[in-house]
Protein backbone atom coordinates (compact mmCIF):
# COMPACT_ATOMS: atom_id res chain seq x y z
CA UNK A 1 0.00 0.00 0.00
CA UNK A 2 1.36 3.40 -1.00
CA UNK A 3 0.36 6.58 0.80
CA UNK A 4 0.42 9.46 -1.67
CA UNK A 5 0.93 12.77 0.11
CA UNK A 6 0.25 16.25 -1.14
CA UNK A 7 3.10 17.87 -3.05
CA UNK A 8 1.57 21.29 -2.31
CA UNK A 9 -0.29 23.32 0.27
CA UNK A 10 -3.73 24.45 -0.79
CA UNK A 11 -7.28 23.15 -1.05
CA UNK A 12 -8.21 19.69 -2.32
CA UNK A 13 -10.87 20.01 -5.04
CA UNK A 14 -10.97 16.59 -6.75
CA UNK A 15 -10.19 15.76 -10.37
CA UNK A 16 -13.72 16.47 -11.60
CA UNK A 17 -13.14 20.18 -10.85
CA UNK A 18 -9.99 20.41 -13.01
CA UNK A 19 -10.52 22.73 -16.02
CA UNK A 20 -9.08 20.18 -18.47
CA UNK A 21 -11.09 17.22 -19.84
CA UNK A 22 -8.07 14.90 -19.92
CA UNK A 23 -7.69 15.23 -16.15
CA UNK A 24 -11.33 15.78 -15.13
CA UNK A 25 -12.30 12.67 -17.10
CA UNK A 26 -9.56 10.69 -15.30
CA UNK A 27 -8.13 9.67 -18.70
CA UNK A 28 -4.60 9.94 -17.30
CA UNK A 29 -5.63 8.07 -14.17
CA UNK A 30 -7.55 8.53 -10.93
CA UNK A 31 -6.46 10.91 -8.20
CA UNK A 32 -7.33 14.36 -6.95
CA UNK A 33 -6.31 17.97 -7.49
CA UNK A 34 -5.01 20.82 -5.36
CA UNK A 35 -5.89 24.48 -5.79
CA UNK A 36 -2.54 25.76 -4.45
CA UNK A 37 -1.90 28.69 -2.13
CA UNK A 38 -0.89 31.71 -4.21
CA UNK A 39 2.69 32.15 -3.07
CA UNK A 40 6.08 30.98 -4.33
CA UNK A 41 6.67 27.45 -3.07
CA UNK A 42 8.30 24.11 -3.73
CA UNK A 43 6.29 21.24 -5.13
CA UNK A 44 7.58 18.24 -3.17
CA UNK A 45 7.77 14.51 -3.89
CA UNK A 46 4.45 12.80 -2.99
CA UNK A 47 6.16 9.42 -2.39
CA UNK A 48 9.68 8.04 -1.90
CA UNK A 49 11.01 6.90 -5.26
CA UNK A 50 12.78 7.75 -8.50
CA UNK A 51 12.05 10.74 -10.75
CA UNK A 52 11.22 9.01 -14.06
CA UNK A 53 9.82 12.06 -15.84
CA UNK A 54 10.72 15.68 -15.15
CA UNK A 55 9.52 18.86 -16.85
CA UNK A 56 9.26 22.36 -15.41
CA UNK A 57 5.46 21.97 -15.23
CA UNK A 58 5.13 18.27 -14.31
CA UNK A 59 6.96 15.33 -12.77
CA UNK A 60 6.45 11.63 -12.11
CA UNK A 61 7.87 9.75 -9.11
CA UNK A 62 7.76 5.91 -9.16
CA UNK A 63 7.98 4.14 -5.79
CA UNK A 64 9.49 0.72 -5.09
CA UNK A 65 6.09 -0.92 -5.74
CA UNK A 66 6.15 0.48 -9.29
CA UNK A 67 3.42 3.02 -8.57
CA UNK A 68 3.92 6.17 -10.66
CA UNK A 69 2.48 9.41 -9.30
CA UNK A 70 2.11 12.40 -11.63
CA UNK A 71 2.17 15.91 -10.20
CA UNK A 72 1.07 18.45 -12.83
CA UNK A 73 1.72 22.07 -11.86
CA UNK A 74 -1.16 24.02 -13.29
CA UNK A 75 -3.15 23.50 -16.51
CA UNK A 76 -1.67 24.31 -19.96
CA UNK A 77 1.50 25.46 -18.14
CA UNK A 78 3.62 23.66 -20.76
CA UNK A 79 2.88 26.78 -22.86
CA UNK A 80 4.94 28.86 -20.40
CA UNK A 81 8.08 27.05 -21.66
CA UNK A 82 9.48 26.62 -18.18
CA UNK A 83 9.36 30.32 -17.33
CA UNK A 84 8.81 30.78 -13.60
CA UNK A 85 9.65 27.14 -12.81
CA UNK A 86 12.97 25.99 -11.31
CA UNK A 87 13.96 22.32 -11.28
CA UNK A 88 15.51 21.25 -7.96
CA UNK A 89 16.36 17.65 -8.93
CA UNK A 90 17.29 15.70 -12.08
CA UNK A 91 15.55 12.92 -13.96
CA UNK A 92 16.77 9.61 -12.51
CA UNK A 93 17.32 11.04 -9.03
CA UNK A 94 16.04 9.15 -5.99
CA UNK A 95 13.87 11.42 -3.84
CA UNK A 96 12.18 11.12 -0.47
CA UNK A 97 8.63 12.15 0.32
CA UNK A 98 8.56 15.88 1.04
CA UNK A 99 11.77 16.67 -0.86
CA UNK A 100 11.53 19.72 -3.13
CA UNK A 101 11.28 18.86 -6.85
CA UNK A 102 10.19 22.09 -8.59
CA UNK A 103 10.08 25.66 -7.26
CA UNK A 104 7.25 27.72 -8.78
CA UNK A 105 4.80 30.56 -8.17
CA UNK A 106 1.10 29.73 -8.65
CA UNK A 107 0.23 33.47 -8.62
CA UNK A 108 2.57 34.09 -11.57
CA UNK A 109 0.99 31.16 -13.44
CA UNK A 110 -2.44 32.72 -12.84
CA UNK A 111 -1.13 36.14 -13.92
CA UNK A 112 0.05 34.52 -17.19
CA UNK A 113 -3.55 33.45 -17.86
CA UNK A 114 -3.20 29.76 -16.90
CA UNK A 115 -4.97 27.79 -14.19
CA UNK A 116 -2.67 27.03 -11.23
CA UNK A 117 -4.76 23.96 -10.28
CA UNK A 118 -2.55 20.88 -9.83
CA UNK A 119 -3.78 17.36 -10.65
CA UNK A 120 -2.10 14.60 -8.61
CA UNK A 121 -2.69 11.36 -10.51
CA UNK A 122 -2.08 7.67 -9.90
CA UNK A 123 -0.78 6.55 -13.30
CA UNK A 124 -2.13 3.28 -14.74
CA UNK A 125 -4.30 2.75 -11.65
CA UNK A 126 -7.98 1.89 -11.45
CA UNK A 127 -10.32 4.08 -9.43
CA UNK A 128 -10.96 1.04 -7.19
CA UNK A 129 -7.25 0.91 -6.27
CA UNK A 130 -7.46 4.24 -4.43
CA UNK A 131 -8.85 4.77 -0.94
CA UNK A 132 -9.28 7.70 1.46
CA UNK A 133 -9.24 10.16 -1.45
CA UNK A 134 -9.14 13.81 -0.35
CA UNK A 135 -11.45 15.87 -2.56
CA UNK A 136 -12.16 18.85 -0.34
CA UNK A 137 -10.72 20.87 2.50
CA UNK A 138 -7.39 22.50 3.19
CA UNK A 139 -4.28 20.39 2.75
CA UNK A 140 -0.71 21.00 3.84
CA UNK A 141 2.23 19.74 1.80
CA UNK A 142 3.04 16.25 3.06
CA UNK A 143 -0.48 15.39 4.26
CA UNK A 144 -2.05 12.23 2.84
CA UNK A 145 -4.10 12.70 -0.37
CA UNK A 146 -4.96 9.05 -1.00
CA UNK A 147 -3.92 5.46 -0.41
CA UNK A 148 -2.98 3.27 -3.38
CA UNK A 149 -3.71 -0.39 -2.68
Amino acid sequence: MTTVSSPLAGRAIGLAAVPDPVFSGAMVGPGTAIDPVREPSEAVAPVDGVIVSLHPHAFVVVDESGHGVLTHLGIDTVQLNGEGFELLVNKGDTVVRGQGVVRWDPAAVEAAGKSPICPIVALEATAEALADLREDGDVKAGESLFLWK
